[in-house]
């Protein structure tokens, strides 16, 4: 729920019944209001603790300027809301200097022309403060329900994430601690719009402590940890109109933050795995508007794709005996530790994808060739690598990981052992292992030597 501004109250008609005019702060209308304050005091600032807006009739100002100004800046330096003053017992105008001070702090300062009763003003703002309090807490609890729910039956990262950004109407990030966007929910806007540049705009925006708004785009922050220690953060960005982050935003984040922290004890640890998984099943079935969205969540998750060269390697494990858990994490390690930008995920339960991110003048084979040794390391020679044509634009890789596939469909019991192989390697006999379950194959099988196989039997050939 939104928090009461100095503009709502500007509305309420107990203060337009005093013909309020903004003299100065007309950009900062929108700051909270937390309480509403009456003083006459020439030192309110020691009653005060910021979001304060404080209604005077200016009866004890003093009418030297230099007093006017530290009035002001007590109330600046405080974070007060506003200033209200109503004219007529002291003041028949505003003293220019009061003006003056106050729009050099860009302090909003507000003057009543006609007279009003302030315990009216006091007891309407309060009643809405309050109000908005309680609807905050039910609402509070409203969200608590909802993600220990979800906490109960282990969702995942994406369902809590997705929770998060609907609750809020806008979009939310969880990223790692190198600025990967591991899992986005891009509400209110597009990947595009969201993600675009994602390393560079989160590096300029600071963890804070807790749950707050941080950086110049004005970032809501919550921290997820680990184990006690800081693993990434949870982001929500500004939604198109661009409006701030209010308590329950605030609320809500710091929820979902807490739901991860918990889902990560409990068994969903593999986070990175989890989003290159669905980055690679997004490019296979091509779930973008265009190059610019896919390019974009991809560089998101750290893979560079301008000036590179995308190698896919499709990874065929079915006949493999070994325990096949261990190795996506550990290609993804010792690609990682080489200084390889790579996505490394589950195609399929026999299936391990690799995209490679290749500067333009470097050699593939090497890269591919230690990959082949370590999936050898780990499954045997029973595994398959396949790889597919390089290409340089990201809608290319679904085709490449399409003919990178077709080869490890291809390569049979018989088919000689090598480190990798590529589409040139198919011959005829690869070719029919690949087309053995096809029915037309099976036909002309049947067509050809189905009568041998009835005179092998003993059953005599129809002519």
């Amino acid at each position: 729920m939104p928090l009461l501004t100095v503009a709502d109250v500007l509305r309420l008609p107990v203060i337009v019944a005093g013909r309020p005019r903004v003299m100065a702060g007309e950009g900062q209308l929108a700051r909270a209001v937390r309480w509403v304050h009456v003083t006459e005091l020439l030192d309110p600032a020691s009653f005060l603790e910021g979001g304060e807006l404080v209604l005077t009739t200016g009866m004890p100002q003093p009418n030297d300027p230099s007093r006017l100004r530290g009035y002001a800046d007590q109330l600046a330096d405080i974070g007060a809301a506003g200033l209200v003053v109503e004219l007529g017992r002291r003041y028949q105008q505003v003293p220019p200097e009061l003006v003056a001070a106050c729009r050099a702090r860009d302090l909003p300062l507000i003057v009543l022309s006609r007279g009003i009763r302030f315990i009216e003003v006091t007891q309407t703002v309060h009643a809405l403060i309050l109000d908005a309090q309680g609807e905050l807490l039910r609402r509070s609890q409203q969200v608590h329900e909802i993600f220990t729910a979800l906490t109960l039956r282990n969702a995942d990262p994406e369902e809590l994430v997705r929770t998060a950004a609907d609750l809020m109407g806008r979009p939310v990030v969880l990223e790692n601690l190198l600025h990967h966007a591991v899992v986005s929910r891009t509400a209110g806007g597009t990947a595009g719009q969201v993600l675009e540049a994602w390393a560079r705009r989160s590096r300029a925006t600071p963890t804070p402590d807790t749950t707050a708004v941080s950086g110049p785009e004005d970032w809501l922050v919550a921290p997820v940890e680990h184990n006690g220690r800081r693993w990434g953060r949870l982001v929500a960005v500004p939604d198109a109109a661009a409006t701030a982050a209010d308590p329950e935003h605030t609320m809500i984040l710091e929820r979902a933050a807490t739901a991860l922290t918990l889902a990560r004890l409990t068994g969903h640890a593999q986070w990175d795995r989890q989003a290159h998984t669905c980055a690679l099943r997004e490019l296979l079935r091509w779930s973008y508007r265009g190059r610019t969205e896919a390019r974009i969540r991809i560089e998101a998750l750290g893979i560079p794709v301008v000036g590179h060269r995308l190698i896919a390697l499709a990874i065929g494990h079915h006949g493999a005996t070994a325990d096949k858990t261990g190795l996506d994490d550990r290609l993804a390690d010792a690609l990682r530790d080489s200084g390889i930008r790579a996505l490394v995920g589950r195609l399929s339960p026999d299936r391990t994808g690799v995209l490679l991110a290749l500067a333009r003048a470097s050699a593939w084979q090497p890269v591919v060739e230690r990959v082949s040794r370590l999936t050898e390391e780990t499954l045997g020679t029973a595994a398959v690598v396949a790889v597919g044509p390089g290409v340089t634009e990201i809608d290319q890789v679904a085709r490449a990981f399409r003919e990178a596939e077709e080869v490890v469909d291809a390569i049979g019991p018989g088919t000689p052992h090598r480190p990798f192989h590529v589409p040139s390697d198919i011959g005829l006999p690869e070719l029919l292992y690949a087309l053995r379950d096809d029915i037309r194959v099976q036909k002309y099988v049947e067509h050809q030597l189905g009568r041998l196989m009835s005179t092998t039997s003993g059953t005599p050939a129809i002519c």
